[in-house]
This record gives C-alpha cells, structure tokens and sequence, in this order.
C-alpha cells in the first residue's frame, strides 16, 4: 500500500494516540506510542549505552558537548516537552552521534574532530535531535505494524503498549540497536532531509550559523574515501546519506534559516 493511504487510513483506524503534527515542518504522521512511553524507553537505552561504552574524562570536549548541547535545548524548547537533557561524551573514534527520545543525547569524540566549530557541532546535534522531536523512530514502528495488516494493528498496539519486552524490541529495531557503538538502522531520505532542516532550524534558534551545515557536510562527504582511517570517518555517511542533493537542498533552505539566526546570536553569551 502507498504511503499517502497508509497515513490517512491508519489514522482513521487508530485512536489510542493518534496522528502527530512536527512542530518544524508541520508534516503529519502516524505514531503509535505516546510521548511518555518513548522518553521511559530511551532513557532505558541511554542508561545501557552508559553502562557498556566509556565515556570520555575530557574536560574540554564534555564542556563543550554540554554548552552547545543546553544552548540547542533551549531552543527546541516545548518541541520536546518533559525532555529530561543529558548529554554525554563517549571515547570512540567513529564520527558520530545519536539522540533518543526525553532528550538523551550521545556525541562520540570522533566526531569533535571534524566538527571544528561549535556551529558544526550544533548542526549535527541539532539534526539528532530533529529525529527525536519528528518522532521518526516511533513513525518507524508504527509504519512496520501498519505493513503487517492495518486490519491488525489495533492488536498490535495494545500488544506493543501492554508487554514490555515486545515494546523493548519494536523500539531496539526503530533505532537500530544504538547499544552498539556506531550501529543504527538508515533513516528514509525524507527523514533525513526532514531532520537536515530541523537542525539548521534549531542550530539558528540557538544562534549558531547555520550556514555551517553546508561546509560541514561537504566535510564529510571528502571523508567517504575508504582508506583504513577515513572509513572511520564516514560512519556517519553510513546511516545518514550525503550527496550533492543533500548540500544542494541545504543551500536552498539557507535563505529562510539566516534570519532566524540573525534574529538570535546575540541572545547567548556562551
């Protein structure tokens, strides 16, 4: 079935919670578990992540992380309501990063290397943190089980929300087992571009240039090359696709993201 069915049908056929507006782009979509059982599930996530990855005792980088993180928070502001910020540096060479529902936010130190400015840096938070507010994950589960039979699906959500291991493993396989360092299911290219958007969006919020996103991602894109030590740089390329449409697309979104960044850089002092 097409998507542009699935959508308006599944609405229809599930009120338990319904359709969700995305605060930045306004696109609606269909999602099967409230706000308050994500945030429950990502916290568990981030508290297992904590357990069995190092995090960094860099001073410097976790100050960082920190600022820039508490800066796009504020931005995002009731985009995320009830989200409960932490934000965490791990020791890992992989360039990259990760946020899960109530505001759980992982950069490994990798990627603090190639994003040499702080911009750079809240750019790809920012982005993170757009599949979090987008709920992209949970639009995931909720396509998979209305795949599986729309004529199912209210079963398979009361399933989903009355037993947690069930619940556990739809969200585990929605954002692809990040227990693992640099593992993560791909997002589709419209969430990608949804969530490049929504970065550059709060990035300037949080007055930072979001011109920044264009030269950062060409960064990575030169970091493609699979040479032993650029493949490590290119995990990030992995699960979030880059070409010349993608830096074409930030280029047009520029024009409309500046203003809010001038409107904006003068309100922090950090």
């Amino acid at each position: 079935m097409h998507r542009v069915f699935i959508l308006p049908l599944a609405c229809a056929v599930v009120s338990l919670t319904g359709c969700y507006t995305n605060p930045v782009t306004g696109r609606q979509t269909l999602v099967l578990l409230s706000q308050g059982e994500e945030q429950k599930l990502g916290a568990d996530s981030f508290k297992q992540i904590r357990e069995k990855e190092k995090p960094s005792t860099n001073g410097g980088n976790n100050a960082r992380v920190t600022r820039v993180g508490q800066r796009i928070a504020t931005a995002v502001g009731n985009d995320l309501p009830d989200a409960k910020w932490e934000f965490v540096v791990f020791e890992s060479k992989e360039v990259n990063a990760f946020a899960l529902p109530g505001g759980k936010v992982g950069v490994y130190s990798g990627l603090l290397k190639l994003a040499e400015s702080d911009a750079e840096l809240a750019i790809v938070m920012g982005h993170e943190i757009g599949h979090v507010t987008a709920r992209h994950g949970n639009e995931r589960m909720s396509e998979a089980m209305v795949i599986s039979g729309v004529g199912a699906l209210g079963a398979a959500v009361v399933e989903a929300k009355t037993e947690d291991s069930k619940t556990r493993q739809l969200f585990d396989l929605a954002y692809g087992g990040l227990t693992t360092v640099g593992v993560a299911l791909p997002h589709s290219r419209g969430n990608e571009s949804e969530a490049d958007r929504m970065g550059a969006v709060y990035a300037a919020r949080a007055g930072y240039d979001p011109r920044a996103a264009v030269g950062f991602w060409k960064k990575m894109m030169a970091q493609k090359p699979a040479s032993e030590g650029a493949g490590k740089a290119s995990s990030l390329l992995s699960t979030h696709p880059a070409d010349d449409k993608r830096i074409a697309d930030l280029e047009k979104l520029m024009p409309s993201v500046v203003p809010i960044y001038e409107q904006n850089r003068g309100k922090y002092q950090n």
